[in-house]
């Protein structure tokens, strides 16, 4: 199905409807819906599972105004999405850039969460890594631009923390870097520019982080490093918030350990009902 948002950008949604419980997954910057594969087909049945393609990602539509794409953005999508569905309230689950607009979620607007989970979540928000990670994403977009989606999905989806899922599953990794290469370059350099690059630090939001009760699930790979320590961070400010570390896996911890993930996903959804 599709939704629109209040500022007239359509998003494709995958939803498989019903009854039970509702999960809202949102997806990182390098991938997009299909990244949630395989919790959708371990969940659906007990759990309505929606997911959809963040704005600026195919199937959804990409403006070609910088100012469409911010965090406020992101988060405001995913309360759109639930709007539409007629859903109050939903456990969230996001990765990385997904993560961040899920945390942002909880901080924001706590009435439509049941319960977080958040991974991945804190490249670039150290103080001393803020200004390489926004250099970093600036230059993406500008690759993204001057050379295209394929040429960037072969350096950015071989890149450390990603490496870890060809270590474990090579078929998993060769369909993330089909998904990257799918991207469309134009709205990939104004989601780098105007979401990851522009995004607040987490170190910079710990009064409102120690404030916020909504139960949160934290979930990073230990050889994630760029996120590892933001997430300890957080597991020192949330006051309601629980912590799983998983060994040899990198950032993108659902589709490395998808059994372990999703049990994960399934013991918050039973705690915060």
């Amino acid at each position: 199905m599709r939704v629109t948002t209040e500022d007239g950008v359509g998003l494709a949604v995958y939803d498989t409807g019903g009854d039970a419980p509702p999960v809202l997954f949102l997806h990182e910057f390098g991938g997009d819906h299909r990244s949630w594969a395989p919790q959708f087909g371990h969940l659906t049945g007990r759990y309505r599972c929606i997911t959809y393609d963040a704005r600026g990602y195919p199937h959804s539509d990409v403006p070609t105004d910088p100012a469409a794409y911010s965090q406020d953005r992101a988060v405001a999508d995913a309360v759109a999405v639930l709007d539409a569905l007629g859903i109050e309230r939903a456990l969230v689950v996001g990765n990385s850039m997904g993560g961040f607009a899920t945390l942002h979620l909880g901080l924001t607007r706590p009435d439509r969460c049941t319960g977080l989970v958040v991974a991945g979540c804190g490249y670039g928000a150290a103080p001393d890594r803020a200004e390489a990670f926004r250099a970093d994403a600036l230059a993406l977009a500008e690759a993204y631009e001057s050379q295209g989606s394929a040429a960037v999905a072969a350096e950015y989806g071989n890149r450390p923390a990603r490496l870890s899922l060809r270590e474990r599953d090579e078929h998993a990794h060769d369909e993330h870097l089909r998904i990257l290469a799918e991207h469309d370059p134009v709205g990939a350099a104004l989601t780098m520019r105007g979401v990851q690059a522009s995004r607040p630090s987490l170190y910079d939001l710990t009064e409102r982080l120690v404030a916020m009760t909504v139960p949160t699930l934290l979930v990073v790979g230990d050889r994630d490093d760029e996120a590892i320590d933001a997430t300890l961070m957080l597991r020192r400010t949330l006051p309601v918030a629980d912590l799983a570390v998983l060994p040899r896996a990198g950032h993108l911890t659902n589709l490395e350990y998808p059994e372990i993930f999703t049990r994960l996903v399934e013991l918050h959804a039973t705690s915060v009902r």
